[in-house]
């Protein structure tokens, strides 16, 4: 199946809407405190842009395979329609902060997912910051294999373990962060967004299907 098609099949207008509603807000509360103003971001699976269109950076890159991804990347934004387990495009050390979310289980093998890892390392500056979010397979095991291209099996703990292996050091993990999805009986509004995070851990260890993972290369040694 197209990539096109997936998505258009899987998320409605209403569904976009509430995801841009949803990461405005994270943003704001959650994933600005890693990126500075003057940043250089790349957002790894990028999707529908959610993400790197909210974020206040420098330069703002969207990489995905999608070529719906342009057509939604705010002005500013450049986009590459490429492989995210080379990243050719970039220099060694030449991004600040890397981003992905619910895009890692996606990923065709291990194989595949630890030369992701691996690229995203040689791409960053030392002490760069490599922020992960996704479903944990802990917590929902038995929906996890609903979407149809959910291809690995990943938790925190997993996704830990794979970017220590790969030279990254763990700063930061919320095993429960966020709900599996905005495809829920729950109203997205704004003021119960900002509650649900304000109140979190307590609020995420109810509903917290997700997690967050946050790494940084090390700094080079004198």
């Amino acid at each position: 199946m197209e990539l096109t098609e997936l998505y258009e099949n899987r998320f409605d207008a209403k569904a976009r809407a509430d995801k841009m509603r949803v990461w405005s807000i994270l943003w704001q509360m959650v994933f600005s405190r890693w990126v500075r103003p003057d940043d250089t971001v790349v957002d790894l699976g990028a999707g529908y842009c959610e993400f790197i269109n909210a974020a206040v950076a420098k330069r703002r890159i969207a990489v995905d395979l999608n070529p719906d991804t342009a057509k939604l990347a705010a002005p500013g934004v450049e986009v590459r329609n490429e492989s995210v387990s080379e990243l050719g495009f970039l220099h060694d050390a030449e991004v600040d902060v890397a981003f992905t979310s619910n895009f890692l289980e996606h990923l065709p093998s291990k194989d595949v997912l630890t030369k992701t890892i691996k690229a995203t390392f040689r791409v960053l500056r030392p002490g760069g910051t490599f922020i992960v979010m996704g479903p944990n397979i802990r917590f929902l095991p038995h929906l996890y294999w609903d979407y149809y291209d959910h291809h690995i099996a990943l938790s925190d703990r997993s996704v830990c373990e794979a970017l220590s292996m790969c030279g990254f050091e763990i700063r930061h993990v919320e095993p429960r962060f966020m709900p599996y999805t905005v495809k829920s009986l729950l109203p997205q509004w704004g003021w119960l967004i900002r509650g649900y995070l304000a109140l979190r851990p307590l609020s995420a260890a109810v509903l917290g299907k997700q997690f967050l993972v946050v790494a940084t290369k090390p700094e080079r040694r004198p």
